[in-house]
């Protein structure tokens, strides 16, 4: 596949974290953070598991993990409050972004994102960064009845804007994302990001495209 050949198709699903948003840093930090502060080692097995999960489901996973005395409601509530303010004001677009998502909006290809991230958290951010009017739907994996090493919220994002996943593309930074989506037949743009170093030939393998920049 040609960059060009982006172009060709009808409809594109985007992730957001690691994908669209340069906000790889921003996760971890407020990972380790929370383990610091109840003395709990931060482990590359857990950096990677974290991922795949939304708010509450890794809450869950967290607590089960580390045998936790605490309601995963908390943990949640802790983690908005150290990540809200970064997505608010900090977070940034990974440089071409925009003009990639500009450009195919032009075409009239319709786009939707489908992230395991929160409302709360990333509609002000796509907002300040000018992007938001530009997809059609979001779905969030708690819509669903899977997580992102199933391909659930890939196909419900498709159903939203009427696509037929043979004329999807799917723009993913994970490697168990990019399978998923696979796995249902979607076209798989792997994103380079810098927190999935250890799986880059897996993603470059997995993926139909692969993209270190938008650039």
């Amino acid at each position: 596949m040609n960059y060009e050949d982006l172009y060709k198709y009808k409809y594109a699903i985007f992730d957001l974290d690691g994908t669209l948003l340069d906000s790889s840093d921003v996760w971890t930090k407020v990972d380790e953070e929370f383990l610091k502060k109840r003395n709990i080692p931060m482990t590359e097995e857990y950096a990677i598991e974290i991922k795949k999960h939304n708010f509450e489901s890794g809450a869950v996973y967290t607590v089960e993990r580390y045998n936790l005395e605490e309601d995963p409601k908390d943990i949640v509530n802790e983690w908005y409050g150290m990540a809200i303010k970064a997505y608010r004001e900090d977070i940034m677009l990974k440089p071409g972004a925009f003009d990639l998502l500009k450009k195919m909006k032009d075409l009239n290809i319709k786009l939707a994102v489908a992230t395991s991230s929160d409302e709360i958290l990333y509609k002000d951010c796509l907002i300040r960064n000018g992007i938001y009017d530009f997809f059609d739907v979001f779905v969030q994996t708690k819509e669903v009845n899977r997580g992102k090493k199933f391909p659930d919220v890939y196909i419900e994002a498709a159903k939203r804007i009427g696509a037929d996943i043979s004329d999807c593309l799917v723009f993913e930074d994970l490697y168990v994302a990019i399978n998923a989506a696979k796995s249902a037949g979607f076209k798989t743009i792997g994103v380079f990001d810098k927190s999935n170093l250890d799986d880059i030939d897996a993603i470059k393998e997995a993926s139909d495209y692969y993209i270190e920049q938008y650039r």
